[in-house]
């Protein structure tokens, strides 16, 4: 893997808020190695460890677009939702922003059949046929379809598996986690002082919670994929 330099420095991480903690009664022991720092009862993150996994994400993401392949964003807390919909967008990739559905990566097939319907029934809506059939059938339809859009919307150019998966906050998407796990689809988590860093591939250490910090490991990880995009367009 290519080792590339990323323009990730310590004192943009701080003015984000990266290096708040959960309180340290919330925390993981397993976490102890990355953090620097007890203040006023909240954990504080080493940021100099936060860098180092941020820059290996930053090279894997890189080098896997380079090679074009295809990457979802999963996070589903209101804090982190725009965000994670803004970086997917930015760089082409597929997300999962408001609930994830058990079994949509594990249980593919099912999700396919629902995708296959979900296109359906857009294209059915910028036809005018849905507005051409009675009115509780279209209503029936039209329900459907704002709930398929809610829930897969992010992912309704998806025709298989993701290569890698980036997951903000571990513990509200563990569902998630454990199907990548069981499918053996690499993962980038962004983990705070109170998760497990043994379960994705690449762990990195940050607050989850502010919208500030989420946005910034977003910003390189994206800004990253972007570039390896462009590797891959001029090198195909």
């Amino acid at each position: 893997m290519t080792r590339r330099y990323w323009n990730i420095n310590l004192e943009e991480m701080m003015e984000a808020g990266v290096h708040f903690g959960h309180g340290a009664r919330k925390w993981n022991p397993k976490m102890a190695p990355y953090i620097s720092a007890k203040r006023k009862g909240i954990h504080i993150t080493n940021l100099t460890r936060t860098a180092r996994f941020l820059s290996e994400a930053c090279d894997l993401v890189f080098d896997a677009a380079s090679r074009g392949k295809q990457f979802l964003i999963v996070g589903t807390k209101n804090k982190a939702a725009d965000s994670v919909a803004w970086a997917a967008i930015k760089a082409r990739c597929h997300y999962v922003n408001k609930k994830w559905l058990g079994g949509m990566l594990t249980n593919w097939s099912t999700t396919e059949t629902r995708l296959h319907k979900f296109r359906d029934l857009r294209m059915e809506q910028k036809t005018g046929r849905l507005n051409r059939l009675p009115k509780r059938d279209a209503a029936m339809l039209k329900r459907q379809l704002s709930r398929l859009q809610t829930y897969l919307g992010g992912i309704k150019y998806m025709t298989g598996l993701p290569d890698i998966v980036i997951i903000v906050d571990q513990h509200e998407e563990y569902t998630a986690l454990r199907e990548c796990i069981t499918l053996g689809i690499p993962t980038i988590c962004l983990i705070d002082t109170n998760c497990d860093p043994d379960l994705a591939d690449i762990s990195i250490p940050a607050n989850d919670d502010a919208i500030s910090s989420i946005r910034l490991i977003l910003n390189k990880l994206v800004f990253a994929i972007c570039e390896g995009r462009s590797s891959y367009i001029r090198n195909p």
